[in-house]
């Protein structure tokens, strides 16, 4: 599969704490917690009225060096079908990533019915057949287009993200370095027999496991 739809990546804008607080409006609207952290929504500043989502690391580890180089690793990933990472916060104890925003949330939100019926609709026969090759090209590009081969670890429908247009973005690739969590890194049933005995994962194995969830 080629790696259709890449583009060129964008540098990542480093912020402030401060900076991540006036743009979060003290971190007042919370989007959702998962394994790495809690999400924010804030809009970035200036009058451009482009809102973000912000991520609060957790349990975080390793140096600052190595925070700040696998945010460049991270930021490198550029695809149609991946979140972009627009920029990160390091000073002292805060690590935050700042990602654009996705305005309907993630798939699990219409596939466990958590959301009214009408919007539910929305996921017909066709658009999961696109969110199911969708999820293939966003994992085959991290897995074989990018620069340095990034391994995602926890592919589930909480990490595929829908933008306006029902669009799908695969968040929170490349988080298993940054931050520790507990139990080993994904779901046991995203990983292959390969993964478990040499240390790596199949693709094959990550997009049946997509579908069968979708």
């Amino acid at each position: 599969m080629k790696t259709q739809g890449s583009s060129q990546p964008r540098w990542p804008v480093k912020y402030t704490f401060a900076q991540l607080k006036h743009i979060t409006r003290s971190f007042s609207v919370k989007l959702g917690t998962g394994g790495y952290g809690a999400v924010y929504r804030g809009q970035l500043p200036g009058g451009s009225n482009v809102l973000v989502a912000v991520k609060l690391l957790t349990n975080k580890k390793g140096r600052g060096e190595d925070f700040e180089n696998e945010v460049t690793t991270i930021s490198r990933a550029s695809h149609f079908n991946i979140i972009s990472l627009l920029g990160y916060c390091l000073e002292g104890s805060h690590r935050a990533l700042v990602y654009e925003y996705m305005q309907n949330g993630s798939l699990n939100l219409y596939t466990f019915g958590s959301i009214d019926s009408v919007e539910t609709k929305q996921l017909h026969w066709q658009k999961l057949y696109e969110i199911v090759v969708g999820v293939a090209r966003g994992i085959d590009y991290l897995y074989t287009g990018c620069r340095t081969q990034i391994l995602h670890f926890d592919i589930k429908p909480e990490n595929i993200l829908l933008d306006q247009n029902m669009c799908l973005k695969i968040s929170d690739f490349g988080l298993a370095k940054l931050c520790k969590k507990k139990g080993n890194r994904g779901h046991y049933f995203w990983c292959t027999r390969h993964y478990w005995v040499y240390g790596t994962r199949s693709v094959f194995k990550t997009i049946w496991k997509t579908k069968q969830q979708i």
